[in-house]
């Protein structure tokens, strides 16, 4: 599996942002979409955002309009551009790549450590 390292995690304020990266390593061809997920404390992953092939993108609803996912032409790093956070934003974020399966999203690349995010409110 590829792997992937997650950074630009922090401490911020509620109404402030923040933007994640996630260096992929070599041969990511494989994959054709990109997704970031969330574990916020005591809680499971869930999915945030996605990205496809040709670059169409989905949210989950706690995150739409507030939250960009996107990512560089050689699929070097994806990003998450996170805007307007509150307290319920705060958790590990993981980025992964993977495939959609008609409208499904599943990740193939091995679980990173993630980024600590955390929204003071």
């Amino acid at each position: 599996q590829v792997r992937v390292v997650e950074s630009g995690g922090g401490l911020v304020q509620a109404g402030k942002s923040l933007t994640l990266s996630c260096a992929v390593s070599r041969s990511a061809s494989q994959f054709n979409a990109a997704g970031w997920y969330r574990q916020p404390p005591g809680k499971q992953r869930e999915l945030v955002a996605t990205i496809s092939a040709v670059g169409r993108t989905n949210y989950a609803s706690s995150v739409k309009g507030r939250f960009t996912i996107s990512r560089d032409n050689a699929w070097n790093t994806v990003y998450l551009q996170m805007n307007s956070l509150n307290a319920d934003d705060t958790g590990v974020y993981y980025c992964t790549l993977g495939a959609f399966q008609g409208t499904a999203y599943y990740p193939n690349s091995s679980w990173g450590q993630g980024t600590q995010v955390t929204v003071s409110s």
